[in-house]
């Protein structure tokens, strides 16, 4: 389960939250995570009795509600209306912490933190950090490209020559994201990020090339620092025989889970004579026709079956 400590949420968004400790900080290696099933948003709210958010933010609302319950002094202690575990509680807008909250966050290591700035806007930015921090994240093979503004991933088994046809697509005007490793995070619940590990950075190893710099060779736009992975294009060594026994109007939509997601894959097979960055591209802009509810292919066999029953009719009258 990914997580991450308190300590560390403070010192990443210190700053940019306006954050200050106020009580707790024997608490400050308390651990905020998330289950690989559930969402990360999940992880912040604001102060929630029934189902208890880890970080728990207090506005105007929340801290009149514990300042008039003190006032109250009602039989309900502060630590039955806490029975459960907290990782982080911030109150926000400037607010004064109520002692009884102070007291509480004291005695049992709760991180106490404030904050100069609104509840909504805090929990907005901690929740996009968690949801980036949190990830769950794998590490796929193969060459990651930006072609047409689309997130592809380009695998197939080594020496089918994946590196020269990313650099032929990046020759052609698009642009690499990552090569041989790129790392995948689920930053939501149908959405897969691609990266590249800092140490591939801007560099194609092209076999008899070398390591290649994009950057320097093709410039500025040659490279993309991450892409939402949208699809998977997987080459296969191809014969004669292969293409042959291949069903040319199959409409069958492939897909491959990652992480729980599933994202749409084509397979080209590679063959003598075939010209891959078009067929990429061409794959790609079909891909995109198919998001706008437009199929090729199945368009093909309608008029097809259209003209058959056309011909059937005509025949049918002649015959009368």
């Amino acid at each position: 389960m990914p997580s991450i400590s308190v300590r560390r949420l403070y010192q990443d968004n210190q700053h940019k939250l306006q954050l200050a400790w106020a009580a707790g900080t024997a608490g400050a290696d308390n651990r905020i995570g998330v289950e690989a099933d559930k969402p990360v948003l999940a992880l912040v709210g604001h102060l929630n009795f029934i189902h208890p958010n880890q970080v728990q933010v207090l506005g105007v609302a929340e801290v009149e509600y514990l300042t008039r319950l003190e006032a109250e002094e009602t039989a309900v202690s502060f630590s039955q209306l806490f029975d459960f575990s907290m990782a982080l509680v911030i109150v926000a807008n400037s607010l004064s912490v109520p002692p009884i909250l102070r007291d509480y966050c004291h005695t049992n290591n709760v991180p106490l933190l404030t904050s100069k700035l609104e509840s909504p806007y805090l929990m907005d930015v901690l929740r996009i950090y968690l949801q980036r921090t949190l990830a769950v994240s794998t590490v796929k093979y193969g060459v990651f490209l930006d072609v047409f503004e689309i997130g592809v991933l380009i695998t197939g088994q080594s020496g089918l020559g994946k590196s020269e046809l990313a650099l032929e697509l990046i020759s052609r005007g698009h642009s690499l994201i990552a090569d041989d490793a790129v790392e995948l995070y689920r930053t939501g619940p149908e959405t897969l990020d691609g990266r590249c590990p800092p140490m591939l950075k801007d560099f194609l190893e092209v076999r008899g090339l070398g390591v290649l710099n994009i950057r320097h060779i093709f410039g500025e736009t040659s490279i993309r620092p991450k892409k939402i992975l949208q699809l998977i294009i997987n080459l296969v060594a191809a014969d004669d025989d292969y293409m042959k026994q291949l069903d040319r109007l199959s409409i069958r939509t492939e897909t491959e889970s990652i992480l729980n997601v599933n994202i749409r894959s084509v397979t080209l097979p590679v063959a003598v004579g075939r010209n891959l960055a078009v067929l990429v591209e061409a794959a790609v802009r079909n891909y995109i026709l198919q998001l706008r509810g437009k199929d090729s292919t199945r368009e093909f066999l309608e008029r097809h079956q259209n003209i058959l029953k056309e011909n059937e009719s005509d025949h049918e009258n002649s015959a009368d």
